[in-house]
């Protein structure tokens, strides 16, 4: 079988959180490319150790047919570290890092937050889903890794890199959210002005609210404590657009409100 699990985790995870912390670029995935959903996360569980920075939240992505039907899940998972995230108003355009000579991409998302205090069984419906959030903001979700091949490689490769995330911005509050339709907002999203995708969360799957339960079961079966609240960055609603530093992201939430960035190339920290 080549290198041995625990072992080839090991060397993917040092790579990519090396590569990250250096804002290095990477030719080729560093080491044997996951083949299954469990070595891809048991890959993602090390990094996250590795890397040693709290996590505020988790991405969830949308894994299309008939890969979903062949890995058994229709979306996946990632982390989203404390010092990443930026609190934007509708006004403000703040920078946000990506990995210069590796993939990049921004995507409009709705961000759910999920009430610490959390325990017992996962909600089954939406009406049980909202009782346990505390708050639901508009969003713009940065997906960037130093591998450049990170989404044309598939699924299993994404996850193993934190689910390709580098960052969130976090929008304004979504006002009376309870009473909304969330997967009736129309959701626009544009690069240096230009639209490059319009859509409503009605196209994910089972919408924001279906992530939200989608990531609470991900976490509990990988051991993770849910129990101190956390944000959810529920799935791209217009799609993963690919954005460069020195290029501009708007997402618009049709009578919700906007939400801007800049973006740059990432530095070593």
């Amino acid at each position: 079988m080549g290198i041995e699990l625990n072992e080839n985790a090991e060397l993917v995870a040092q790579a990519f959180v090396s590569a990250r912390r250096q804002a290095r670029a990477l030719d080729a995935y560093p080491g044997e490319a996951p083949q299954a959903l469990g070595p891809a996360y048991g890959i993602q569980d090390r990094a996250i150790l590795v890397d040693g920075r709290p996590v505020i939240g988790w991405k969830v992505g949308r894994i299309n047919p008939p890969l979903d039907g062949q890995l058994g899940a229709n979306r996946l998972s990632g982390p989203i570290f404390a010092d990443c995230v930026v609190d934007a108003a509708a006004n403000e355009v703040p920078a946000m890092a990506v990995f210069a000579g590796g993939f990049a991409a921004a995507e409009a998302e709705i961000l759910l937050h999920i009430a610490p205090g959390f325990s017992g069984a996962v909600p089954t419906d939406d009406a049980g889903t909202k009782a346990i959030l505390d708050d639901v903001r508009l969003g713009i979700e940065i997906a960037s890794s130093p591998y450049r091949g990170i989404n044309a490689d598939g699924p299993l490769v994404t996850v193993s890199d934190f689910g390709n995330n580098a960052g969130l911005v976090r929008g304004g509050a979504i006002a009376g959210w309870r009473e909304l339709d969330l997967c009736a907002i129309q959701v626009r999203s544009e690069i240096d002005g230009t639209c490059v995708g319009e859509a409503t969360a009605a196209t994910m799957l089972d919408g924001p609210y279906g992530a939200v339960r989608f990531l609470l079961s991900n976490l509990i079966a990988r051991g993770f404590d849910v129990s101190r609240g956390l944000w959810v960055s529920s799935g791209a609603i217009t799609g993963v657009h690919e954005i460069s530093p020195g290029q501009s992201f708007r997402a618009a939430f049709d009578g919700c409100g906007e939400v801007n960035c800049r973006i740059v190339a990432a530095s070593a920290r």
